[in-house]
């Protein structure tokens, strides 16, 4: 046991270990920039752009539909309770949280968010690839099939906070007093 840690000792105070190993570049600005994609439930830090319901439709049939069925309503498989990606639009009323009842209407208490995980994650295949224009438009869009907006509401960084999403008020924080005032 007494080599083993000596060997260790000698090891660990080696000048090869105590030097950087020389991986990567440091991070610049810009890059932080291009990656600082955040989007904050009351909307801050949303960028600037727009989009209507019906701008969103096509952008929808091209991008989206082939996972999440027409109009956001699920896939044969999502209706056979096979494995899926979610259905997003649903005329079932908000219940007691199970599998059946997670879609946007129902489930996301803010609609800031949903903007920032299309933006960050969608489509699937080309995440990131949407421009601001084309999130603000899918959002309005799913948020409009799901009967939560006008479908002629211009989206934006001013109109996406005020959207009220029906389960606002159904989380409850877990430390409620850290949550911000």
């Amino acid at each position: 046991m007494r080599k083993v840690l000596a060997l260790l000792a000698f090891v660990m105070a080696s000048p090869a270990l105590a030097e950087t190993p020389h991986l990567g570049q440091p991070v610049s600005a810009a890059d932080m920039k291009a990656w600082d994609i955040d989007i904050s439930r009351d909307g801050k830090w949303l960028p600037p752009g727009d989009g209507t319901a019906a701008q969103g439709a096509p952008i929808f049939a091209a991008k989206c539909a082939v996972c999440h069925g027409d109009g956001g309503r699920g896939t044969q498989a999502s209706h056979k309770g096979q494995p899926a990606p979610p259905v997003l639009v649903s005329d079932v009323k908000f219940k007691p949280i199970d599998g059946s009842t997670t879609t946007i209407g129902n489930f996301w208490p803010y609609a800031p968010p949903l903007f920032g995980y299309i933006r960050a994650a969608m489509p699937w295949n080309e995440p990131r690839s949407l421009s601001d224009h084309e999130v603000y438009a899918l959002t309005a869009y799913i948020l409009a099939e799901s009967k939560l907006i006008d479908p002629k509401l211009v989206l934006n960084a001013k109109t996406l906070p005020k959207v009220m999403m029906p389960n606002r008020n159904g989380f409850l924080a877990r430390f409620p007093e850290l949550m911000p005032k």
